[in-house]
């Protein structure tokens, strides 16, 4: 169902009923992916010069740009996902993802160190870097169409004997490894309250299908009491934020972005009532709002991608644009508010992000 344009405006959430949220993912969690080789907790880095701009309190980033050797976050998920997976079904030789990028090189990676095949989908928009980079960890990969499209072969083709479908998005609503996915993703918040000495009054989250936002949603309410989290999606594929207008999950046009991470048409099944219930709203960001924010994340040395600096160039857009009036009043947004901007992702096309911050530097120079 394509309802409406996609961005639809700053929403503050109409429905907001935190109390019907469900907990996070459990101590378990944490544990098993402390116990992997190579965990290290992500680093929180403080962006004075952000708070100072927009006149709030404190600014800091949690940086995901290295998270187990990998460019992302999303290997938090899958892990455990796979984890999950195995103890259900010891005989999985093949694991089966679809993917716009990150989370196909995580199920790549977890295939690999535990010796079985995989296989991943990717929509036609998938540049060839990311394809690479998941074809150098052993996977196969298979490539076109839209990203709802190849969620749906993905599911397919999992159907079969010794296969199993490692999805944080299943159109069908398969409950299961979406479920775990997002219940992975639970480390990254605890991590955050551990380096943390209070609780952000805000936290700033991209939004793709809905995953680790439902994360952040369970932990805010669960542990992190008064945290609040504003969703930041694309103009062109604000799928919650219309979502969230109508009261129902809705399917929009998604007719492109350099944030391919968060080129998402619908909303997760499995996301969307903890996000309905739980996230305090949502806006949506422009390519060029966010390449601006890449490049001036570069400047003071943080190598963050599209997706992951969304969440700067969405907090620049919260505090300044009179459009968020609504949202920020709903937000209690002031000189004492300490945010935390969620980093998701580095650099996972590095051709195209020194081509977006070179031109950023051009620009914003005059040249």
């Amino acid at each position: 169902m394509a309802a409406m344009h996609p961005d639809a405006g700053p929403t503050p959430n109409p429905a907001f009923r935190p109390g019907r949220v469900p907990p996070p993912g459990g101590a378990e969690v944490y544990h098993f992916h402390r116990g992997l080789p190579g965990y290290a907790a992500t680093p929180v880095r403080s962006l004075p010069a952000v708070a100072a701009e927009l006149g709030l309190g404190e600014v800091a980033l949690k940086d995901e740009s290295d998270r187990f050797g990998l460019p992302a976050f999303k290997i938090l998920g899958t892990s455990w996902a796979v984890e999950r997976v195995l103890r259900r079904r010891p005989d999985t030789h093949t694991l089966v993802a679809a993917s716009a990028g990150n989370h196909g090189r995580a199920v790549a990676r977890c295939a690999a160190d535990r010796g079985l095949s995989c296989r991943i989908y990717l929509p036609a928009g998938a540049s060839a870097e990311r394809a690479a980079a998941i074809v150098a960890e052993g996977a196969r990969v298979v490539q076109g169409g839209t990203y709802d499209g190849a969620a749906e072969t993905a599911h397919r083709y999992a159907d079969r004997a010794g296969h199993a479908l490692v999805a944080d998005f299943a159109p069908s609503g398969e409950p299961d490894s979406p479920a775990w996915v997002v219940d992975g993703y639970s480390t990254l918040f605890r991590e955050l309250a551990e380096q943390l000495d209070d609780p952000p009054d805000l936290l700033v989250v991209p939004i793709g299908v809905g995953a680790l936002a439902a994360a952040a949603v369970r932990w805010a309410v669960h542990e992190s009491r008064p945290t609040r989290v504003v969703g930041v999606e694309p103009a062109t594929a604000a799928c919650l934020t219309c979502s969230l207008r109508v009261g129902r999950p809705v399917t929009v046009p998604t007719p492109g972005t350099t944030m391919s991470g968060l080129d998402c048409a619908t909303p997760s099944p499995v996301a969307w009532p903890t996000l309905r219930d739980g996230l305090a709203g949502t806006l949506t960001v422009t390519d060029a709002e966010v390449t601006v924010a890449m490049s001036d994340l570069a400047g003071w040395g943080m190598r963050i991608g599209d997706c992951g600096a969304a969440t700067l160039a969405g907090l620049r857009r919260l505090v300044s644009d009179p459009d968020c009036a609504r949202l920020r009043t709903a937000l209690d947004v002031d000189v004492r508010t300490r945010v935390v901007c969620l980093g998701t992702e580095g650099p996972t096309d590095p051709v195209a992000y020194r081509r977006l911050i070179g031109t950023a530097v051009t620009s914003s120079s005059g040249g």
